[in-house]
């Protein structure tokens, strides 16, 4: 059975956190997790930190090697302009996959917190208590954009069939049926 390496990518214009884990089979592992500290800078740096974010994605790409690249959706906001500058963040992170022909997915927030938890409104403590569950890691607070983006990577290794449920059935309980051993007790 063949390795599949997936990126998850939480972009953000102050912090962007990314997750690297390796799926065989059922098999989940975490290989690497942390985040692109952009700091609060100017207007002005706005293009600088996007500089940033693509030139350390792209160093994850070259070194890691990713299979697939998974990154959260935009969603929907009060604030038309930090919307446009997280857009922006996304746009150069995608690019950096798709520099090296990387398959690029996307996922809603509430599509990913649903797929690690069973809950689409779970909070940001309940996903990464899973995340350690699932990937068996113990995880830094202060890295909660990394733990976001093992959230996506996670939610992306999800979405094949063969993953979640031995490619027999749909849903919570197939998987859980046909995962045992994943079941805390």
């Amino acid at each position: 059975m063949k390795e599949k390496i997936i990126l998850g990518v939480d972009p953000g214009t102050t912090i962007t956190g990314y997750g690297l884990i390796s799926c065989k089979g059922k098999k989940l592992e975490l290989i690497t997790y942390g985040v692109i500290k952009l700091g609060k800078l100017t207007e002005a740096s706005h293009p600088q930190k996007l500089k940033k974010i693509y030139d350390r994605i792209t160093s994850i790409v070259l070194e890691y090697k990713p299979d697939e690249f998974a990154i959260e959706s935009p969603f929907h906001g009060k604030n038309i302009q930090a919307m446009l500058k997280l857009g922006r963040a996304q746009g150069v992170a995608i690019a950096a996959a798709l520099a090296v022909d990387i398959p690029v997915f996307e996922y809603a927030p509430k599509k990913v917190k649903m797929a690690v938890t069973g809950n689409g409104n779970a909070s940001k403590e309940k996903v990464s208590g899973m995340l350690e569950y699932i990937l068996n890691f113990k995880y830094e607070e202060a890295l909660m954009d990394a733990s976001d983006a093992l959230a996506i990577a996670v939610c992306h290794s999800y979405q094949n069939e063969a993953t979640v449920t031995g490619g027999k059935g749909k849903g919570w309980a197939s998987f859980l049926a046909a995962n045992p051993d994943r079941i805390k007790k």
